[in-house]
């Protein structure tokens, strides 16, 4: 933790305060001691009550990764990976009690999603458009945009990845198995995916949906060739 702290401060101008709560409670402490006009947050994982929500003047602004109100929650990307999406986007939206439900300010969409990417690769390719978006955002509530409301009805939510998603199931079709190689790929957050082939199992790193070098699997509507995979002991 020293050395990350070390690090920020390495990189941040003086004259900008670094603040490290421990917790919301903290958070609210340690943003009560500023005049704030309106807080930025992207990735958090707390759920600010509302004591935190109004500090701020004008509001907390939240940066997620999906265009909402698709995929709230914490695993946008990779359920959208699950999914089969060919891209991605990223939203601004007030902050409310709950989670990823608030007025949307502003949305950019279009961020290609690979056949095979992880979070390093992914990431560089997202940045630029959370840096530019945040920039409309805030222009958005310096002028005192309340944003628009969502569409509950095409509400979906990212869970964390089940457990049994670490098995493969042969007998589901093939796009869908193809898929979830490709979130364990990106980053499941769970240890996979893990598959019983012949007598033994294995961990498969990478599949393809097309005839090819690997080992050739029967699934639900097709062949599916396992490219990339090691032995492993039974997990279960």
């Amino acid at each position: 933790m020293g050395q990350k702290v070390d690090d920020v401060l390495t990189v941040i101008p003086p004259e900008i305060d670094l603040l490290l709560p421990g917790d919301v409670t903290g958070l609210v402490s340690a943003l009560g001691g500023y005049q704030v006009d309106v807080a930025v947050v992207c990735g958090l994982s707390w759920r600010l009550p509302p004591l935190a929500l109004q500090t701020p003047r004008l509001g907390v602004i939240n940066v997620h990764a999906s265009l909402l109100p698709k995929y709230r929650g914490p695993a946008a990307i990779q359920w959208a990976i699950r999914n089969g999406d060919a891209d991605i986007g990223v939203t601004a939206h007030w902050m409310d009690e709950r989670i990823d439900t608030g007025n949307i300010i502003v949305q950019h969409g279009g961020i290609e999603l690979p056949e095979y990417v992880t979070f390093e690769e992914l990431w560089p390719r997202v940045t630029p458009v959370i840096q530019k978006l945040v920039g409309e955002a805030l222009d958005r509530a310096a002028d005192g945009y309340m944003g628009v409301p969502q569409n509950e009805d095409e509400a979906t939510y990212a869970r964390m990845m089940e457990p049994a998603y670490s098995y493969i199931d042969w007998s589901q079709p093939a796009r869908r198995i193809h898929d979830q190689v490709r979130t364990f790929h990106y980053g499941a957050g769970i240890p996979g995916p893990f598959a019983k082939l012949g007598a033994g199992w294995v961990r498969v790193a990478r599949t393809d949906l097309n005839p090819g070098a690997g080992v050739r699997v029967e699934c639900a509507d097709g062949p599916l060739w396992i490219v990339e995979a090691e032995p492993i002991e039974p997990p279960i």
